[in-house]
Parts: structure tokens; C-alpha cells; sequence
């Protein structure tokens, strides 16, 4: 699936991923190819990106590697809509 990750500065990362995992409102949540479609608010946490993930070196200093191999970035809000396998986090 293709996710995106807008913030209001620039485009910090857009490419082909595994899952993506939010921190919704009610709770964490994880998205996968062919996931229904979900828009959905996110609080403060982590945006959590599996795949083979290339971050701009322009953006690199915003995001961190996680646990499990994931690629982590730190948001405070936001807002995320997963339709036709592409995935749009508009973060703060």
C-alpha cells in the first residue's frame, strides 16, 4: 500500500509500505493492504512504518527506528484517511 505523511511544513514521507500503525483516538490502530476505509482524528504517539522505508535526508532527524525494525515518527495530532490502499496521515 502507498502512505503518505503531510505535515504542515512539507511532505516528510511518501513511498510503497507494509503496515502503517496510528494512534487513534480510541485506542492504536493498524492498517494493512486492502484494509477497509478508515478516516479517523489521532492523538500524541507514534506513526509506526513497516517495509522497506527511505526516508529524505532532509526529514531523517524527525523519525527514529523502533523495536521491531519499524520506522517510528512522533507526532502530536492528526488526522488519517486509508482509502483504495493509500494511506494520507496529516500530522502535527
Amino acid at each position: 500500500m502507498y502512505l503518505e505523511i503531510v505535515s504542515p511544513e512539507a511532505t516528510l514521507f511518501s513511498g510503497e509500505v507494509t503496515s502503517v500503525t496510528v494512534p487513534g483516538v480510541n485506542g492504536e490502530f493498524q492498517m494493512l493492504q486492502n484494509h477497509a476505509p478508515v478516516l479517523s482524528l489521532l492523538q500524541e504517539g507514534d506513526v509506526k512504518i513497516q517495509g522497506d522505508v527511505v526516508i529524505d535526508e532532509e526529514f531523517e532527524n524527525k523519525f527514529s527506528k523502533g523495536n521491531n525494525g519499524e520506522t517510528v515518527l512522533s507526532i502530536a495530532s492528526g488526522t488519517i484517511e486509508m482509502k483504495d490502499n493509500k494511506v494520507i496521515v496529516l500530522a502535527d
